[in-house]
């Protein structure tokens, strides 16, 4: 029997399954044959943990890593970025700033508007998971004042199954100025994620090392 909490919240916001579940078809353009799954790796700068270096098809970009490096014992609240492989499940975005290349991802895509959150608290039946605001349990805000989500992939960490308290919210999306740290996420600058928006699938992996 399925549980309700796979598709909807306690205030009945139907989730978007293309980007919660991990068990589904593959996009349209894998069907059709027609792009080849990337192996995309993550591994900590020397000197700078909270720092990486991203690399694809023999290119290499800098990254931003969360405050607590990379750990292999991710927790909640930890600012660490999981050493795992992830595998992408779709795209955020803001429609008023959106990137041209955001048109060509293979992923499905949901815009960002006010009312939506990501519930963080380890304790609620929604952890890990989209929500709609107002929502009583702690969560962020997807619609930001900065652009750090302009672009937010949502990364498989922690969604099926979940586990209380092993992390939440851990996405690749846009890099603050400077590469500063994240709370976990991986940030790349505009330029890099418009590089790999068409090469991101379901089929993607993105392997974080140390």
């Amino acid at each position: 029997m399925r549980n309700k909490a796979d598709t909807k919240d306690h205030n009945g916001y139907l989730f978007d399954k293309a980007i919660i579940l991990q068990k589904c078809g593959r996009d349209s353009a894998l069907r059709k044959g027609r792009r080849k799954a990337p192996v995309i790796t993550v591994r900590a700068r020397p000197g700078n943990s909270a720092q990486g270096l991203l690399s694809i098809d023999g290119r290499v970009f800098l990254c931003a890593l969360g405050r607590g490096g990379v750990s292999a014992l991710k927790r909640e609240g930890d600012g660490a970025t999981p050493l795992a492989v992830l595998r992408p499940l779709g795209v955020f975005h803001r429609p008023d700033r959106r990137l041209p290349a955001i048109a060509g991802t293979p992923l499905k895509t949901t815009s960002i508007r006010a009312g939506i959150g990501w519930c963080d608290a380890p304790g609620d039946p929604n952890y890990n998971r989209p929500v709609r605001l107002p929502y009583k349990a702690s969560h962020e805000e997807m619609l930001r004042g900065d652009r750090l989500y302009d672009v937010c992939v949502v990364l498989d960490w922690n969604i099926r199954p979940r586990r209380r308290g092993r992390g939440s919210a851990i996405f690749l999306h846009m890099a603050r100025p400077g590469m500063k740290p994240t709370e976990g996420c991986i940030a790349v600058a505009p330029g890099t994620m418009a590089m790999l928006l068409p090469r991101l699938s379901r089929r993607a992996r993105i392997v974080v090392l140390r």
